[in-house]
């Protein structure tokens, strides 16, 4: 039997579920599915623990079993990425030994780990509703009907959804007002499946609202109102995760903010100190927390790396250097590569500005259209990392509105004490749609900005909060252009 764990930042284990008993096979095939939530802005390790489970259990509920009074055969860990970039998501582990005492440690074995997608997660379904016989909200018109569908979290609270899930799914019809406060006129609670049988019944639902009474929350009013599926159409669509399994890879690219304003390196209240201790300045945590995600992604792991706003030795300032000191090559090997090519270039350079982006965009762009004339499956994601406002807003923007049309993400950390409150033009959620100086906008969302200072309550940091858009980012891409998912 194997037992799988989720595992935290702390190192704490969270039983995810275990498997079936095989019994007696040196070569066991277990048929049990764990279900685990991918996130892809998260590193998610994964604990797998096998178990020789005495005959005498046998009958036992798999559940009910004390792991103490069974033989461990050996441990194995991996991320879930690591899982779900293979080649038909299928990753070997070899079993080891952790905290147990075991005879043998060179004969614990292997252990294969499959990740499929769940049917759920590729389904889109399109539904046509019709109501009749609603209640009129209004006293000298008609009613203003508006349908909202939604699903009830784990929590039991009703989450608003564009589509549909295998959860109950809450569809409430208001009557819209023009101050907000709409009128509920009434609801249906119905899972996916009872809405297609409503579908080929052709059956309406009546809709009910809560009763008044105090003494029974959950008492309700039927009403004569009905409401109708009129259409019902399901299908599968391919997924980011389709992409990756396919070959498609993503592509890191760093470039890092060398400007004066980020004060002098030799200094502990610089942002670019290096802490003899070891301990990683404000710089090299977002490239750290980006690359450690995207690192996964990228088979060859050589990461495009550049610097701006410096003046090298012997030279004028520039917008856009190679981080390693290449004059034409700005590949390095790794995540380590790129720490030791920015630590490298603080000796090597003169801090300096202003503050450009353009250059470096454009630069990322170039990269991305070659790869795209060289029909390559690759994605790429720029990570930005500096300390200030940008100084060259519009050949910024018409960079960024250039760059949406090709295969590119740019994330933008801010660090340090700066106000970064004219930095939100360059994320379109916060603010105003970017336009080019000929008035032309940006072809989809791939820019997210957000200062490195700023706290989630949900454990989620900034840098992950940005990573977190990336497949979205990458599926529009995809899809706009009907680019399929091809093994």
């Amino acid at each position: 039997m194997v037992i799988v764990y989720s595992k935290s930042k702390e190192g704490a284990l969270e039983e995810l579920g275990r498997t079936e008993v095989i019994l007696n096979s040196l070569n066991p095939s277990w048929n049990a599915r764990i279900n685990v939530h991918y996130q892809f802005e998260v590193l998610q390790p994964i604990v797998f623990q096998v178990y020789d489970i005495d005959p005498q259990f046998h009958d036992v509920n798999e559940k009910m079993l004390k792991l103490e009074e069974q033989q461990f055969l050996g441990e194995a860990v991996c991320l879930l990425s690591e899982v779900i970039t293979k080649q038909n998501r299928l990753l070997t582990l070899k079993l080891g030994v952790s905290e147990h005492n075991l005879p043998n440690p060179s004969k614990f074995g292997e252990l294969n780990v499959q990740a499929e997608e769940s049917a759920g997660s590729k389904a889109i379904m399109e539904m046509v509703f019709r109501c009749s016989d609603l209640e009129i909200k209004d006293l000298l018109s008609k009613s203003d009907p508006f349908l909202l569908i939604s699903r009830i979290s784990e929590s039991g609270v009703p989450v608003p959804i564009c589509k549909t899930e295998e959860n109950p799914l809450i569809i409430e019809c208001f009557n819209f007002s023009s101050n907000g406060k709409h009128d509920l006129i009434g609801k249906i609670v119905k899972s996916v499946a009872e809405l297609e049988k409503m579908y080929h019944s052709q059956d309406g639902e009546n809709f009910f609202v809560p009763a008044s009474t105090a003494h029974d929350s959950h008492s309700k009013e039927v009403l004569k109102s009905q409401v109708y599926v009129e259409k019902y159409l399901e299908n599968n669509r391919q997924t980011f995760l389709d992409y990756i399994s396919a070959g498609c890879q993503l592509n890191f690219m760093v470039a890092v903010d060398f400007t004066a304003s980020n004060g002098n390196p030799r200094l502990p209240d610089s942002l670019h100190y290096i802490d003899p201790t070891g301990r990683p300045n404000a710089y090299q945590r977002a490239i750290l927390e980006v690359g450690d995600v995207l690192q996964y992604y990228d088979p060859a792991k050589r990461f495009p790396s550049w610097g701006f706003g410096a003046r090298p030795i012997d030279g004028p300032v520039s917008h856009c250097f190679n981080l390693n000191g290449s004059t034409d090559q700005p590949e390095v090997e790794g995540i380590q590569g790129i720490m030791s090519a920015y630590i490298s270039a603080l000796r090597n350079v003169s801090l300096a500005g202003p503050t450009l982006f353009g250059p470096v965009v454009s630069t990322a762009t170039a990269i991305a259209n070659q790869s795209l004339a060289n029909n390559q499956q690759k994605y790429f994601v720029l990570l930005i990392v500096t300390d200030g406002v940008v100084t060259d807003f519009q050949e910024t923007i018409d960079a960024i509105i250039k760059a949406s049309d090709f295969p590119l993400s740019i994330l933008v950390v801010g660090v340090g004490g700066a106000d970064f409150k004219e930095m939100e033009f360059l994320d379109p959620n916060k603010g105003e749609r970017l336009e080019s100086s000929t008035g032309r906008v940006a072809s989809r969302d791939m820019i997210q900005f957000a200062p490195m200072k700023d706290a989630h309550g949900s454990g989620i940091s900034t840098v992950q909060s940005l990573l977190a858009e990336i497949p979205g980012q990458f599926m529009t891409y995809m899809r706009t252009r009907e680019i399929q998912a091809i093994s």
